[in-house]
């Protein structure tokens, strides 16, 4: 049934007036009546040989398309094919027949209505979110397209809208994985929107909450994003969110949570303007303390782990020796000049940092500089480095000997072994004799018997 249903809608995609027709509503109606209740068909219409995906993909394509009447069908067709089960290798399947491609461009063509579709929105970003992370040009394509701001502005524009800005943040997460979409969204406005979502402690809309931080996160690992972080005091921000959060969760409940904030500051502090700002902010007591109520609850050892990680790379650095009350031992130099630069080393205050950060001082054109070109990894693939030595006799280090073979000659008397000749010679012509082997060892071996011997 489910096959002859697909054969009617590929002869209407044939029809020109297939936005005018009942008939086509008809029959993607009863497609997805039978793949809501059966799986049976979900795996016919996703098997091999199997044309199912490919006809509702090519009734999207069609021009004269009713976008939100068969448009929402054909969509929710698509998005119960993604089941949480088995929608991984069907995700894949649906890039692999270019649905990313159509996706992006229904939404181009859906943004041009004012106000959108609501409930075909959320469709299109749904099944955006789900097919994303198995396309990894997915970033380019969208910046191609030119879809790449449409999430953020439904999200601008609907805040209270939990229901819509949920798949949009999603999509939002996919896309900043690429570094330009990432400064390009952080140009518009991103960073900012997603602190107004990431507000204090509540208990109301923790998935959303979850996938806002995971996108700032994403978003934080651009140098200019995370510059612009810290230019806006957001750094102080982060601490007090991830105070407050430790604070109420007393049963540890949203660990998950928690430890979306610390990838935050973990990405903030990837600059050297970010670690300046965690220090000024107290940030290193603050994670100390709290790291060290978590140290009792084995399930938040991910939140000692990430904590871990952030105070090591923003603990100020120093030089050895260490003449301050920051060494546990104290290296003396045995003769310390009266002037130069080790004298003023001692000289310095117990809470000055010796060591000069200059990790990004030359990173402040990131923002023009950041160019991605999409084809690098394609090219990788196939690249092959001439400057390594491929012939393992080459490879081989040389053993030279420590000594000359004369001077090794004396020792020959001691291992003639390695250096007689055992064959045998003929005494007439003082050449060596052919080897013959015994007519008498020839054959099986005979033990005697008791009696014979």
């Amino acid at each position: 049934r489910t096959m002859s249903l697909l054969s009617q809608l590929e002869k209407i995609n044939l029809d020109s007036v297939l936005g005018e027709s009942d008939n086509a509503r008809y029959v993607t109606s009863k497609i997805l009546h039978l793949v809501q209740s059966q799986e049976k068909t979900r795996k016919e219409m996703t098997s091999k040989g199997s044309t199912g995906i490919e006809v509702i993909l090519a009734t999207l394509e069609v021009k004269s398309f009713n976008l939100c009447g068969y448009g929402c069908i054909c969509l929710n067709i698509l998005r119960n094919f993604l089941s949480p089960i088995s929608g991984g290798r069907r995700a894949s399947v649906l890039v692999t027949k270019g649905g990313t491609q159509i996706l992006l461009q229904l939404l181009s063509t859906a943004s041009k209505d004012s106000p959108p579709n609501e409930e075909l929105m959320v469709l299109l970003h749904t099944l955006l979110a789900k097919i994303g992370p198995k396309d990894k040009k997915i970033g380019m394509k969208a910046r191609i397209n030119g879809v790449l701001n449409i999430p953020l502005n439904l999200v601008k524009q609907n805040l209270q809208n939990h229901r819509l800005i949920l798949p949009c943040l999603q999509v939002l997460r996919v896309y900043s994985t690429n570094s330009v979409n990432a400064v390009s969204l952080g140009k518009n406005g991103v960073v900012e929107l997603m602190f107004k979502i990431i507000g204090p402690f509540s208990k109301k809309n923790t998935s959303l909450m979850k996938v806002a931080l995971d996108t700032l996160a994403a978003l934080l690992k651009s140098k200019t994003n995370a510059r612009r972080a810290v230019d806006r005091g957001y750094v102080q921000v982060l601490l007090t969110i991830y105070v407050d959060w430790h604070r109420h969760d007393s049963r540890h409940r949203y660990m998950l949570i928690r430890k979306g904030v610390l990838q935050c500051i973990k990405s903030v502090t990837n600059i050297k303007l970010g670690r300046k700002a965690f220090i000024d902010a107290n940030g290193m007591k603050i994670l100390y303390n709290t790291s060290q109520e978590c140290l009792a609850v084995r399930t938040l050892d991910p939140l000692v782990n990430t904590s871990s990680l952030i105070m090591r790379k923003c603990f100020p650095k120093n030089r050895l020796p260490l003449p301050t009350i920051k060494s546990t031992f104290h290296f003396q130099l045995p003769v310390i000049p009266a002037s130069g630069p080790v004298a003023q080393l001692y000289s310095l205050p117990p809470d000055v940092d010796d060591v000069v950060d200059e990790s990004d001082d030359n990173d402040d054109t990131e923002t023009e500089s950041e160019i991605e070109t999409e084809n690098d990894d394609d090219k990788d693939q196939h690249f092959k480095n001439d400057d390594i030595e491929t012939d393992i006799n080459k490879l081989k280090p040389r053993q030279e000997l420590g000594r000359p073979i004369e001077e090794l000659k004396m020792y020959e008397q001691f291992f003639p072994e390695l250096s007689e000749n055992f064959q045998e010679w003929d005494l007439v012509s003082k050449e060596p004799k052919p080897f013959v082997p015994d007519a008498n060892l020839s054959g099986p071996i005979v033990v005697p018997t008791a009696s014979e011997e």
